[in-house]
């Protein structure tokens, strides 16, 4: 499935796919609906099972720690590395060195 690039398409999204795009792109901080919402937009459409229940987990982190890991303010720890949470931080990064 495409990337999700806008609010039209989020119908051919299961309920539980929009859930979780809502909540990455109304987290509470400015920075982190950017970096985590745009993110989830782009992806969500190509996430499975696994990386769902990833992502899950990652929205129940506080913002500020979020914000530091991805942009790489402070090392992100070691027990809460995921390839999905590294992937963030990836294309978080590259987004600030533009």
């Amino acid at each position: 499935m495409p990337p999700v690039t806008s609010p039209d398409e989020t119908p051919a999204l299961s309920p539980r796919h929009r859930r979780l795009l809502f909540r990455a792109q109304h987290r509470g901080t400015k920075e982190c609906d950017l970096m985590i919402g745009g993110f989830v937009r782009r992806h969500i459409a190509a996430l499975g099972e696994a990386e769902l229940a990833e992502l899950e987990a990652i929205l129940e982190l506080p913002d500020v720690d979020l914000a530091d890991w991805l942009c790489g303010r402070r090392p992100m720890p070691a027990d809460l590395r995921s390839p999905l949470l590294e992937r963030m931080a990836q294309e978080a990064r590259a987004g600030l060195a533009r």
